[in-house]
């Protein structure tokens, strides 16, 4: 199945395989560093490339309105399939512009990326900053959890240096809470090279 989007490069083809491993592991686990970032409920959270939609239902449960972005028709439908909730709106669409959502301006207390910025080139990272800032109410929080390391096979990724990132969010107005690096899950990975930062900021 061709992929769409150049991010979810491979996804498709791997959705079987992804499914189980993503919700093998629990958004607690995840995010465990970032849920003290995290406004509590009730609340509008926006999650972007949400893949399995694990943690679309986490929030979801916890009273949370989501909605739930992802590009790859194969993750969304199953998603949906998976994670049914009224809670949830699923939205075909993508970064860096985020073309449907322009309408939804101060519309979210809380935007997740998780393992999605890294699939943005340079140019595509410094326009998707702005647009993500734009949707965030003011006070609003916006959490990035990025990987690094070698780019698995059959993926599109991209190195996303650390001082980057803090300088398009300053730009585009969010401050930063939380700046983190940490060594990936798993004895494989860690001797591979991959590590993941956490990311933190809320609007000023």
């Amino acid at each position: 199945m061709a992929d769409k989007v150049r991010g979810t490069q491979g996804y498709a083809d791997e959705a079987d395989e992804l499914f189980v491993r993503y919700e093998s592991y629990t958004f607690e686990r995840t995010h465990a560093a970032l849920q003290a970032f995290i406004p509590p409920p009730p609340g509008r959270v926006l999650d972007v490339g949400a893949g399995t939609g694990r943690d679309a239902a986490w929030f979801a449960d916890a009273g949370y309105a989501v909605v739930a972005v992802e590009p790859s028709d194969a993750m969304r439908e199953r998603a949906l399939a998976l994670h049914p909730s009224p809670e949830i709106e699923w939205v075909d669409d993508s970064l860096p512009e985020l073309t449907s959502l322009a309408d939804r301006a101060r519309a979210f207390d809380l935007i997740q990326l998780s393992a999605v910025w890294m699939h943005l080139d340079a140019d595509e990272r410094a326009i998707a900053m702005p647009k993500l800032a734009a949707l965030l109410k003011p006070g609003g929080r916006l959490i990035l959890l990025v990987r690094h390391g070698p780019v698995p096979p059959g993926r599109c990724m991209f190195e996303v240096p650390e001082e980057e990132t803090l300088a398009l969010a300053q730009a585009a107005g969010l401050a930063c809470l939380l700046s983190e690096r940490r060594d990936a899950a798993g004895e494989a990975n860690r001797k591979a090279g991959v590590s993941w930062m956490n990311y933190a900021f809320e609007k000023t």
